[in-house]
């Protein structure tokens, strides 16, 4: 025999491991295109000027069109052009925020109204367009005497706050109100009899 080393054939799940490796190598350089391709694709979408309170109407002057990369989001959001007529939000959109499609109704759809209450014992400072509150009263028993206080409405969003002005002005403050239409005969009562009514946040401080 001689001292020279004899080449034996290379072996076939040699071939193999080094065949998936490149189509490993293949296969990442691919994903991370597709991932950046992705991410420089925009699209344009409407989002909120200001913060726009469930029920009021969606009107060009309170929307801007932002170029967004959404990716598979791209169908919950509202392009530009696609609002029908008279359409309103159907939950608060905040100040900036895209407008989801989920949160676009027709006015018929939306079982809702608002009305406005007179607030004697100060405003909290949490008070807030777009504010979720809940409505409390003290019943008037008679002139100038009230009951506890219990909850009037459990659930509305603030659509204005209307505070006096001057130092001469009287304390106390007007709040408009979005609530269910089921809760407007209760809270008109309230008012008319002359009820001790507050607004109290619910979101956290």
């Amino acid at each position: 025999m001689t001292s020279a080393a004899v080449a034996r054939p290379r072996a076939f799940w040699a071939d193999i491991r080094f065949l998936l490796g490149v189509v490993l190598v293949i296969v990442s350089i691919v994903g991370v295109w597709l991932v950046v391709d992705a991410a420089r694709h925009t699209v344009p979408v409407l989002a909120a000027d200001r913060t726009i309170v469930v029920g009021e109407p969606l009107r060009a002057d309170d929307l801007r069109v932002v170029d967004v990369a959404l990716g598979s989001q791209v169908e919950a959001y509202v392009p530009p052009g696609s609002l029908a007529p008279g359409a309103v939000a159907a939950r608060t959109i905040g100040d900036g925020e895209l407008v989801p499609a989920a949160a676009v109704a027709a006015p018929d759809d939306l079982g809702v109204t608002t009305i406005v209450v007179t607030v004697t014992q100060g405003l909290p400072a949490a008070l807030a367009e777009g504010a979720s509150v809940e409505v409390w009263h003290a019943p008037q028993s008679e002139s100038g005497v009230f009951d506890d206080p219990r909850v009037l409405v459990g659930e509305a969003t603030v659509r204005a706050v209307h505070e006096p002005e001057g130092v001469m002005a009287a304390g106390s403050a007007s709040v408009e109100l979005v609530l269910d239409r089921g809760d407007v005969a209760a809270a008109l009562g309230a008012i008319a009899r002359g009820d001790s009514i507050s607004v109290v946040p619910t979101g956290a401080l």
